[in-house]
């Protein structure tokens, strides 16, 4: 069943042409210099393939809530995804939505010198000019308050969000919002479910923030529970004038 994404208005890509593209359970919402509608499903359809594949020979990548080791050759895309689940320590699966957000997106660079791919709340950006993506963040009081202010000199920057009290993505943590920066767009993903995994309360930010910082290139955290926030890093925000 399709469901709204009803956070994409918080994405502000300037003057830039927006389209969406839809491939079985992937859902992109791009913004490019022009349409290139084609030449995305085109990178959909071949990045969507490597997974499926490997996943039809190693069913366990599909499955694991942790990491594992590759078995046999394995695509590019497959080995980032593999590497960032052992860096963030979960399944590697955790990382597949940054992932095709930032293959899709570096391929749609040979056409376009500005780029936005996201993909369930999991974004690629190349941008010339700072944009903001608004942070939601469920019943806190501090959803849809404030957006992440990300500079060109940022970019190419994954900006990749987890929640346990929103969405549908599998959680074990009660997080209402986690958004990591990184320009690995797939160890973005994989650490945003990690750290989601370890937030029950609010008394769990600091010390989440402690893990996710420890790991190698990582630029930036945001963390909110309830009333309470958490940013280490290469983190600017600012008020979302509603």
């Amino acid at each position: 069943m399709y469901q709204e994404k009803f956070y994409r208005k918080w994405l502000q890509p300037t003057t830039l042409t927006t389209f969406q593209v839809q491939v079985e359970e992937t859902d992109l919402y791009i913004a490019a210099d022009k349409n290139l509608y084609r030449e995305a499903v085109s990178t959909v359809f071949k990045y969507r393939e490597e997974v499926e594949r490997y996943i039809d020979e190693n069913p366990l990548f599909e499955t694991s809530l942790a990491p594992i080791e590759a078995s046999g050759s394995a695509p590019l895309i497959v080995e980032k995804m593999l590497l960032a689940a052992k860096m963030a320590d979960v399944g590697p699966m955790a990382a597949v939505a940054g992932a095709i957000a930032e293959f899709v997106g570096k391929d749609l660079l040979k056409h376009s010198e500005e780029i936005m791919v996201e993909n369930g709340g999991d974004i690629f950006i190349k941008t010339k000019k700072t944009c903001t993506v608004g942070v939601y963040a469920g019943e806190s009081p501090l959803s849809g308050k404030i957006a992440i202010n990300i500079p060109p000199s940022q970019t190419p920057l994954g900006v990749c969000a987890s929640a346990g009290t929103v969405g549908h993505s599998l959680s074990f943590g009660k997080a209402d919002a986690v958004v990591i920066l990184s320009q690995n767009t797939c160890l973005a993903d994989a650490v945003a479910t990690s750290v989601g995994n370890r937030i029950q309360n609010e008394d769990d930010i600091e010390k989440s923030l402690s893990f996710a910082k420890g790991i190698r290139d990582i630029l930036g955290i945001l963390i909110i529970k309830g009333e309470k926030i958490g940013i280490w890093g290469e983190v600017e925000i600012s008020p979302i004038n509603t």
